[in-house]
């Protein structure tokens, strides 16, 4: 693994709000920006191809960590070079250690690109707006100047959650950028359900799982606080708050770390001064629906750009909002895929699966 470029200290970069009343809390938490650079080195230490690990600066001095994946074993390292780079947008409180089953896999005939989201993991964590519109427009903002920073004239943009939305809204606004949208269990399409009425008919009547436990319990909080608050206000208790709430993303990687590694990361990513979840939190009238619904907005996509929607068969997302994208595509270049046994982390829950599907839409690019 190539040594992160960079010549600032980290803590300069995210502990942003240092006049905030986060700013007594670092010693109450156990975390920093120092422990989540460790957990996230001893995750990406698991990858075999080249990898070059920076932080991307932005004309406004913002910088995103990145991560760019190349197969050291290929050949003719020009043809790599020439394919049409993929890009990967994680969702809600994620980061780029999340697709450590997928990097590898998905960069053997093509350069792959991740990043963390502005306000997100090691990325700058500046301030947001609290309108819906601006904060979603300071996110794809920032995507784009990292773009034009990193030099990509094209890419196969793919995000997961957060990040479908966030990507849908930038091939919305960058479409000559986009070869192909890549969306997984996306997050903020549908409007939201209206009530029953009294005859215990609603507008949604469709049965889908319920979102699990730790979605209601951030949901809980979430109109008072921002998302994580109750992560950071555990204190020391942090940690095992999060082992309690996501025993899955334990599970999801036993055989790759036996010990606590995976939740750590998720700790050390959420546990830092809140950014991109205050940017959430004004998108978002709860975890489940988003106060612009990209159903909305779909048809602003041009059609001759290809989309596929890939969603987890036990997910808690409704995926009927893959059906009503292609209906209001009309089909054109659309495609909603279902991967067996797989919850909302598709990506973790069923890997070879994911990555064949995802490298058998990238060749189809190129």
């Amino acid at each position: 693994m190539d040594s992160p470029a960079t010549t600032a200290p980290m803590q300069n970069d995210c502990e942003t709000e240092s006049s905030s009343i986060w700013s007594w809390w670092p010693s109450w938490r156990p975390t920093s920006m120092s422990l989540l650079k460790t957990t996230e080195s001893k995750i990406l230490s698991c990858i075999q191809n080249d990898l070059l690990a920076r932080f991307v600066t932005l004309p406004n001095q913002e910088r995103i960590w990145t991560l760019t994946v190349t197969n050291k074993s290929v050949t003719k390292p020009t043809e790599q070079a020439s394919k049409t780079p993929l890009v990967m947008v994680h969702g809600f409180g994620g980061g780029v250690g999340l697709w450590i089953r997928n990097l590898e896999a998905l960069s053997r005939s093509r350069p792959v690109y991740a990043f963390d989201l502005l306000g997100f993991g090691r990325s700058s964590r500046p301030s947001f707006p609290s309108d819906a519109e601006k904060a979603e427009e300071k996110f794809i903002a920032s995507i784009e100047q990292w773009r034009q920073s990193v030099g990509l004239e094209k890419m196969v943009l793919l995000g997961h959650s957060l990040g479908g939305y966030l990507a849908t809204s930038y091939a919305i606004q960058y479409p000559s950028r986009v070869s192909h949208l890549i969306l997984v269990d996306p997050w903020g399409f549908p409007e939201r359900s209206q009530p029953p009425t009294q005859d215990g008919q609603g507008a949604d009547v469709a049965k889908r799982p319920g979102p699990p436990r730790w979605v209601k319990g951030i949901a809980t909080v979430v109109s008072f606080f921002n998302p994580l608050a109750v992560i950071r206000a555990a204190g020391p208790w942090g940690p095992g708050l999060v082992n309690r709430f996501r025993p899955d993303f334990k599970r999801k990687f036993e055989d790759m770390f036996e010990d606590d590694t995976m939740t750590q990361y998720i700790y050390h990513c959420n546990a830092q001064a809140p950014s991109g979840e205050v940017g959430f939190r004004a998108m978002s009238e709860s975890l489940g629906w988003a106060k612009r619904p990209m159903l909305q907005r779909v048809h602003l996509l041009p059609p001759s750009m290809p989309v596929t929607m890939l969603y987890g068969a036990r997910s808690w997302v409704d995926s009927s909002s893959g059906e009503s994208v292609a209906q209001i595509r009309k089909q054109a270049h659309t495609k909603v895929l279902m991967i067996d046994d797989a919850s909302h982390h598709v990506y973790a829950d069923q890997p070879e699966e994911f990555n064949r599907v995802v490298e058998n839409i990238t060749k189809s690019v190129d």
